[in-house]
């Protein structure tokens, strides 16, 4: 995958793209990232890019020439071409994985007041990074190539992938470390228990209660399963399910001996 970012501030990537998994998947060839200065493409002869707005205003507007011919000379015919604006929807993970699934992808950062609004005819996509303002759009840009980026295939484990927040609408379920009782606050039993079925049961249920409660927007919007109104209904009355008791009481020997290796 091509990734190109056309910026009038290029630096700001440069340790963005010298560490972690960004690092790793570059040298892996898993992707390019092209970084472009739009101001070595500006016209005027004393290398300005912006200027104040016509019709009068507070601050500059960046020139439609510079972004433009950028734009022109550095993305091919295929790349899908993305001017981050607040006007466009707000990048997610849906958003994540289908630009991971693209060859090519160009990210325009703007700056200053705004951007000429004639080069929104040269892209295919506004996208936003939330509704809060910015001096500019390099961090956004810097957050959607992350975010896709670790998608790509041998950026990071599969598994890693699998079961994140966001990807089917709900929020992820808790994770824990060892010990199992830090401070007094202790990893939960069934994580213990060794039944994987009632494990994967719990952790569902977890991220229910955790959408609902952090994120109800997002739960507004989730399509409960049968087995969903079942596990929420049981929690809403304080019921203690059966098969959570059974997988605790079965996995009571191995969890006594996990507690007590060492590790508490």
């Amino acid at each position: 995958m091509k990734i190109t970012i056309l910026s009038l501030f290029p630096e700001m990537f440069d340790g963005f793209l010298t560490h972690s998994i960004i690092k790793r998947a570059i040298a892996n060839n898993l992707v390019e990232i092209h970084l472009v200065n739009i101001r070595d493409f500006t016209q005027d002869k004393y290398h300005r890019v912006d200027t104040p707005p016509i019709g009068g205003g507070a601050g500059l507007v960046m020139k439609a020439q510079p972004i433009v011919d950028a734009l022109q000379a550095q993305a091919s015919k295929a790349a899908h071409k993305v001017l981050l604006s607040p006007r466009g929807n707000a990048f997610n993970q849906i958003k994540a994985r289908q630009f991971a699934q693209l060859e090519e992808l160009v990210l325009i950062c703007g700056h200053y007041e705004g951007i000429d609004e004639r080069v929104n005819h040269y892209v295919d996509e506004l996208i936003s990074g939330g509704d809060f303002i910015l001096t500019g759009g390099e961090l956004i840009a810097a957050v959607i190539s992350d975010a896709v980026i670790r998608l790509l295939d041998g950026a990071i484990t599969a598994e890693s992938t699998v079961e994140e927040s966001f990807d089917d609408g709900l929020l992820e379920y808790p994770q824990y470390t060892e010990p199992f009782d830090f401070q007094g606050h202790k990893v939960p039993d069934i994580l213990y228990s060794g039944n994987h079925s009632a494990i994967a049961k719990w952790r569902q249920l977890q991220r229910l209660i955790l959408t609902r409660t952090y994120r109800p927007d997002l739960f507004k919007n989730y399509v409960l399963s049968k087995k969903d109104q079942h596990l929420i209904a049981e929690h809403d009355e304080n019921i203690i399910p059966k098969w959570l008791i059974e997988a605790v009481n079965k996995g009571h020997k191995f969890m006594k001996e996990k507690k007590n290796d060492g590790i508490s």
